[in-house]
Parts: structure tokens; sequence; C-alpha cells
């Protein structure tokens, strides 16, 4: 018994405090109580978005379709940009794990490196999603719907999304030789002079996507494209900011002094939910 009760802890020890139960810094574990609740949050966004896909009677855009272009490029390349995207994105955690590690063995030049590689990859990502909601919001020629519901694509050469070779017929209707009527699946085929009667009278001509309108499909599909990928772009971009914040601080020693650069560590784990949420978006937004 004598030798059982030596065992026994104090009370200080037990909940005298001081120390995590996780043998973690409180920084890294507030960083995970923000990343879990910020993952409900996306969750939450991309259930939504699946349930109205599935309840909708309208047909649903296929990404490949309607992400096709290539900056300064003319042509169709479905999700070759997107792919681009999110191959630098994905580099960009390893350049970050590589930035970890050597903070870990207090490597100065190479957490410089390797987090400048990190800020990089992000700044590119936020640029090119800037490009591809500036491609989303303007077009690539819409279409018109008559008075009694027919529906005619308005093929423009320079977007080249809808095909007019996979139609029987198209037809020029405007002074501008890239632009073409294609009728859409039901709508009859028109001669050149019914084309432009039609062009001139048009009920409704729909071009490119915002809040209100989408060319692409039904307006949900839209709403949930701007906020979803805003959203996230929102986090890619405060982590380009916060990534940048912490190089600076690298560059001026301020870590090194510390004699830790568990900073680096908490910067790196946002970044990694970040990148580990693009997947989900890419796939439910561009594959699926």
């Amino acid at each position: 018994m004598a030798g059982d009760a030596s065992k026994v802890l104090s009370n200080d020890v037990l909940w005298g405090g001081g120390r995590s139960p996780f043998s973690i810094s409180y920084g890294k574990m507030m960083m995970w109580f923000f990343l879990v609740s910020d993952a409900l949050t996306f969750g939450g966004l991309l259930t939504a978005y699946g349930f109205v896909r599935h309840s909708t009677t309208e047909v649903w855009p296929i990404g490949e379709e309607v992400f096709r272009a290539l900056p300064g490029l003319t042509g169709s390349y479905p999700l070759v940009y997107v792919a681009l995207m999110t191959a630098i994105l994905i580099f960009s955690s390893v350049t970050m794990v590589l930035a970890v590690e050597a903070g870990h063995r207090m490597d100065k030049k190479g957490v410089i490196k390797w987090l400048f590689l990190t800020v990089l990859g992000g700044a590119f990502f936020v640029g090119s999603q800037a490009w591809e909601w500036s491609h989303f919001i303007h077009g690539s020629g819409g279409y018109i719907t008559t008075n009694i519901g027919e529906k005619y694509w308005v093929h423009n050469d320079e977007h080249d999304t809808h095909d007019p070779t996979a139609h029987e017929s198209f037809h020029l209707v405007l002074a501008d030789p890239a632009h073409y009527l294609i009728p859409a699946e039901g709508a009859p085929h028109l001669d050149h002079a019914a084309s432009l009667k039609l062009w001139n009278d048009r009920a409704t001509y729909v071009d490119g996507a915002n809040m209100t309108v989408n060319e692409y499909g039904p307006i949900q599909y839209a709403n949930f494209f701007f906020f979803i990928t805003g959203f996230h772009g929102f986090h890619v971009f405060s982590g380009v900011i916060i990534n940048l914040i912490v190089l600076i601080m690298v560059i001026n020693g301020v870590f090194h002094r510390r004699g830790h650069y568990e900073m680096v560590e908490k910067a790196g784990l946002y970044w990694h939910f970040v990148d580990l949420v693009w997947v989900f978006v890419f796939t439910f937004f561009y594959l699926l």
C-alpha cells in the first residue's frame, strides 16, 4: 500500500494547468478549432449545392463545357486552365511542407525560399481565379429565346463554347462573321433572312452570368459558383497575405531570435486546409 500511495500524483500536478493535454501549443490548438468550424461551413455550402443540383428540373451545366478557355488563346481547351490552377495550388502545399521542415531545422534561408514559392503559387491561383470569374461573367456568345420558348445559341468564334459543327446547319446573323445562330434541340432551322429577322426581333438575349441571369444553365448554378468559389478565393487571398507577413517576419529574423518557427507551422495548417477544400470545390463544380 505504501508503494502504491507513493505513485499517486498530487492535485497540483493533475489540475495545476500550464500544459496542453494534447501536447501542442495554445496557438496550434486554436488554429485547429478554427479549421474545424471552417470545414463545417464549407461542408454546409457544398451540401446545399448538391441538394439544389439534384432537386432542380433544369439541365445542369457540365464543367468541361463551361470552362474551356485559356488566356490569350482561342479554341476549346476543356478544364485545362482549371487543372493548371489546381496543380499549382497543390504544389504550393508541398513548398509549405518544405518551409515547415526547414523551420524545424532552424534553416532560415530554407524557410525563406520555400515560403516565397508558396506565396508565389497562391498569388498565381488568386489571379487565375479572377480571370476565370471574368470569363464566366462575360460569357461565350449566349443565346436568345423567342416569345414561344424557342432557344437559339449565339456562336462566337472568339470563345467557341458551342461548336457549330455539332449541328446540321447554322446561319450567319450579324455583320460580324464571328457570330451565328445555332438552333437548340427542337427549334426549327432558319434561312439567313429568317435568322436575321429573329435576331432583330429577339425576345430575350442572355449572355454571360451574374446573380440574375446565367447563359450556362440554372441561375442557382451561377449563384453557388460565385459564392463558393468566391468564399474559397477569399480564403486563398487571406492565406497569401498571412504567408507574406510571416515571410517578412522570417526575413527580419523574428522567429530565429525566438528560437522556433511555430508561426510558419500554424500558417501551414491554414494553407493545407485551403488546398484541401479546393479539391472538393474542384470536384463538385468542374468534374461532376
